[in-house]
């Protein structure tokens, strides 16, 4: 990694991942991978080997992905315990995660539960600040969507509406009435 670049791996060097901590880790590590460019070994599966009579380009392709495929797993294994460390060492990093998704795959379910409660039960107070209120909720709505449960933009915003208290109700109604107008214009 280039010197001027920050490292976030202490993100993950804070706690291994342990039979309770999954989904925190699974975001850390995202966080990780994302900067250092290599997130996509874990949302896909290995790529065949193109060949000895691939273009030079495939070869490189292949070769790249398959060295940072080898970094990212080595990284995950650094960053469980020890017993996790023995179940996954002969493991690629897409294969681990697909296997660690499948057995914490109720944690994840858990805090959609969880979540989907929080959001649909949110009412903000009346005289209490809207952009707090609107961050709190879009927070929500954000951790559903990287549990794999997004929300399309239209029950979002109606979601967040009704949260609103009465005093609110005729903003609702402008908000609805000019977003029922808005597609009119584009013919």
């Amino acid at each position: 990694m280039a010197n001027n670049t920050i490292s976030l791996r202490s993100l993950l060097e804070k706690e291994k991942l342990n039979d309770i901590n999954f989904l925190d880790w699974l975001q850390n590590l995202r966080i990780v991978l994302k900067q250092e460019r290599k997130d996509y070994v874990i949302e896909g599966a290995v790529p065949n080997d193109p060949g000895p009579n691939a273009p030079r380009a495939n070869k490189d392709k292949f070769k790249k992905h398959m060295d940072d495929m080898l970094d990212v797993g080595c990284l995950m294994l650094a960053t469980m315990t020890p017993e996790l460390q023995k179940q996954y060492e002969d493991m690629v990093a897409y294969e681990m995660i697909q296997n660690l998704k499948d057995i914490y795959e109720g944690q994840a379910r858990q805090e959609r539960y969880e979540t989907s409660k929080a959001l649909f039960q949110c009412k903000m107070s009346e005289g209490s600040p809207v952009g707090a209120h609107v961050i709190k909720m879009m927070g929500y709505i954000q951790t559903l969507e990287k549990l794999g449960f997004a929300l399309n933009d239209e029950l979002a915003i109606d979601v967040v509406l009704q949260s609103l208290p009465n005093s609110f109700s005729q903003f609702i109604l402008n908000f609805n009435m000019n977003e029922l107008r808005r597609p009119c214009h584009n013919y």
